[in-house]
C-alpha cells in the first residue's frame, strides 16, 4: 500500500478473488479513495469515473508549478517537504513529485515479506539507488523498525498482546546484533556516495543512545580496517515518538545531530490511545491541546540546543492542521509524495506570524472542537475571497444528471482552492436534498449547505447544455450555496430567501440565462444579491 501511494496507484485490498472469476475479461473500475471495485460499470458509473479522470488531471496541471519550487510560507520563512520512501525505487517518484529531500526511508519493508535478512551488498546496493535521483540531496535513513506491526517470520519474535509497546525497534536490536552491524555497515558505505543520515527509532532513554553510537562506532572501525570510504560525519539522529525523550532533550542533543518527530506514536503513547481499537478512535485526536503543547515544548527544546528537527508521520501531509505545523516552526515535513506538490501551494499561503499566533491560541483551548474551531475561522480570514467569483461559473459544461452536477461543482470548488474534501461537501448536498429537493421551477435549482467542509462561503453557478431532472422539475441553470459552517450569523438563509424571490422575477432569470459570460453572472449576483 505505502509503494502504491508513491506511485499513485489505485490499490485495493482485501478483495475475494474467487468471486470476481464469473467476470474475467470483463471491464473493471478500480476506486481505491472509496475501496471499490466496480465490476462491468454502468454508462453513468462509467461517466462518473471519466469525470474523475478529468479532475486528477487538472490536479497534476496546476500542481506542476509548484515541483521545482522550495517550501516557503508567504513571509519567507523555509520549510523543507521532504518524502517518506521505504524503497530505493520510490525515490525517482519523490523527487520528480518535488520532494526536496526524504525524510524517512523505511528499511523494515527491506526484511519483510522474504525467507531471510537482506545482506550487506544488497542494502548497499539500495541505498545507492535511491541515492542517484537525489542527486545530493539528502535521505534520512531509518533503521530498521521491526516488531509490532511489522512482522518478520524469519526472526521469530514472539506474538505479544500489546505490540506497540512491546519487542521492536531499537529493542530488538541487542538480540539481533549482527543483523543492525550488517545495516549501519551498508548505510555507511553508501554514504559515501551522497548525504545520508542514520536515525534510530523508539528510542526512549539515554541509554540506547549511547548503546547505538557505540555499535555505530564499532560499524566505522570495521570500515576503516577494510579501507572502505565511508563519511565519517554522517549525521545521527532518533525519532522523537516516545514521550520520556521530550524531558531529556538537552541531553539527547549532547550526542545526537538532529530529530524527527514521529507524530503517529507519538500520538497514541501521549495520549495512552490503540489507534487501531475502533473503541478509542475518538480520543486519537491530534488536535488535543495536550498534544499541540508537547509537540510545541519539543520542537523549543530542540531549537533551543541549535539542533535540526522534522516531522514525519502521517500529520506533515494533513492540511487542515498546517498552519499548526508551520506555527510550531518546525526545520522540515516528510510526507508521502503525492502530498507534497499540494503542501508547497498550501504552505506558500501562509504567515508563519498569524501561523505562531494561531499556535497560541490553540495551546490555550480547553477541548479539540475549539481547536478545530479556531482553525476554520482561521481559513476563513487567510483566503479572504469574494463569495461570488467568475472561477465558480461554469457556462459549458455538458453533465447529464443530478448527481454530474453536484459532483462536477464541487470538483469546481476543490480546484478553485475553496474545498479540500469535495466528496464530503457533495455529501451534505445530498443530505438536503435527502429532506427536499431544492429545485424552484422556471428550469433553476439552488441546492444549498452549511457545511464544514466548504472553506471558504461560495456562490457557485453552472448553466448546463440539457436540462437534468431535478426532484420533481427540471433544472438547466444550477446556483449552489455552499456556506462555512463556522461563518457568524445567519447568512445562509439570508442569501438563500433572496435568491429564491429573485428567481421569481423573469428579467432576472433571463438575465441570468443569457449572460455572455462568467465575470457578467458574478457581476450580476452580487449586484442583485447586495452582496
Amino acid at each position: 500500500m505505502i509503494l502504491a501511494r508513491s506511485f499513485n496507484i489505485p490499490t485495493l485490498v482485501g478483495v475475494d478473488l474467487a468471486a470476481l472469476l464469473p467476470w474475467v475479461d470483463t471491464q473493471v473500475q478500480i476506486d481505491g479513495n472509496a475501496g471499490l471495485l466496480v465490476v462491468d460499470p454502468s454508462p453513468a458509473v462509467a461517466r462518473y469515473y471519466q469525470q474523475e479522470a478529468w479532475l486528477q488531471a487538472q490536479i497534476r496541471q496546476q500542481q506542476q508549478v509548484w515541483l521545482d519550487k522550495a517550501g516557503q510560507t508567504q513571509d519567507g520563512i523555509r520549510v523543507e517537504i521532504a518524502a517518506n520512501i521505504a524503497h530505493s525505487v520510490e525515490a525517482v517518484a519523490a523527487f520528480n513529485q518535488g520532494a526536496q529531500s526524504v525524510g524517512l526511508f523505511r528499511t523494515e519493508m527491506l526484511y519483510m515479506d522474504r525467507p531471510s535478512a537482506p545482506s550487506e551488498d544488497e542494502l548497499y546496493n539500495i541505498f545507492c539507488q535511491a541515492l542517484e535521483p537525489a542527486a545530493g540531496r539528502s535521505i534520512i535513513v531509518r533503521t530498521m523498525d521491526i516488531g509490532g506491526d511489522k512482522p518478520v517470520a524469519y526472526l521469530n519474535i514472539p506474538a505479544e498482546n500489546n505490540p506497540f509497546l512491546g519487542y521492536r525497534a531499537v529493542r530488538i536490536y541487542e538480540e539481533y546484533q549482527a543483523l543492525f552491524h550488517t545495516q549501519l555497515r551498508a548505510i555507511l558505505r553508501a554514504s559515501a556516495h551522497g548525504s545520508l543520515k542514520i536515525m534510530i527509532p523508539m528510542i526512549s532513554s539515554m541509554e540506547e543512545i549511547l548503546w547505538v553510537k557505540e555499535r555505530l562506532a564499532e560499524a566505522k572501525q570495521s570500515l576503516r580496517v577494510e579501507q572502505i570510504p565511508f563519511d565519517e560525519k554522517i549525521p545521527l539522529g532518533i525519532m522523537l515518538e516516545v514521550p520520556s525523550v521530550m524531558f531529556i532533550i538537552d541531553q539527547c542533543c549532547e550526542e545526537v545531530d538532529f530529530f524527527s518527530i514521529g507524530s503517529n506514536d507519538l500520538t497514541q503513547y501521549l495520549l495512552a490511545v490503540d489507534r487501531d481499537n475502533a473503541k478509542v478512535t475518538r480520543h486519537y485526536n491530534i488536535l488535543n491541546p495536550a498534544f499541540l503543547r508537547a509537540l510545541d515544548y519539543a520542537v523549543q527544546a530542540v531549537h533551543r540546543q541549535g539542533k535540526w528537527i522534522g516531522l514525519c508521520g502521517e500529520l506533515g501531509a494533513k492540511g487542515s492542521v498546517l498552519p499548526l505545523l508551520v506555527g510550531l516552526g518546525l526545520d522540515e515535513l516528510s510526507m508521502s509524495a503525492p502530498a507534497i506538490p499540494a503542501t508547497k501551494s498550501r504552505l506558500a499561503q501562509l504567515d508563519s506570524r498569524a501561523c505562531r499566533q494561531l499556535l497560541n491560541q490553540a495551546m490555550q483551548c480547553r477541548t479539540s472542537l475549539e481547536v478545530e474551531h479556531l482553525l476554520a475561522q482561521f481559513r476563513m480570514r487567510q483566503q479572504d475571497v469574494p463569495l461570488v467569483s467568475a472561477e465558480c461559473i461554469t457556462l459549458t459544461s455538458d453533465w447529464r444528471s443530478k448527481e454530474e452536477v453536484l459532483k462536477g461543482m464541487t470538483d469546481n470548488l476543490l480546484l478553485a482552492g475553496r474545498c479540500r474534501y469535495p466528496r464530503k461537501l457533495e455529501a451534505d448536498l445530498w443530505a438536503r436534498e435527502a429532506v427536499f429537493s431544492t429545485g424552484l421551477g422556471f428550469s433553476f435549482a439552488i441546492p444549498h449547505s452549511k457545511s464544514e467542509h466548504i472553506e471558504q462561503s461560495t456562490i457557485s453557478v453552472a448553466r448546463l447544455a440539457q436540462p437534468v431532472i431535478w426532484g420533481d422539475e427540471e433544472a438547466q441553470f444550477v446556483i449552489m450555496l455552499t456556506l462555512n459552517k463556522h461563518s457568524a450569523g445567519d447568512q445562509h438563509m439570508r442569501i438563500f430567501s433572496r435568491l429564491a424571490r429573485r428567481i421569481m422575477h423573469a428579467e432576472f432569470r433571463q438575465s441570468l440565462v443569457s449572460a455572455e459570460s462568467s465575470e457578467d453572472i458574478a457581476d450580476l449576483l452580487r449586484r442583485e444579491l447586495e452582496l
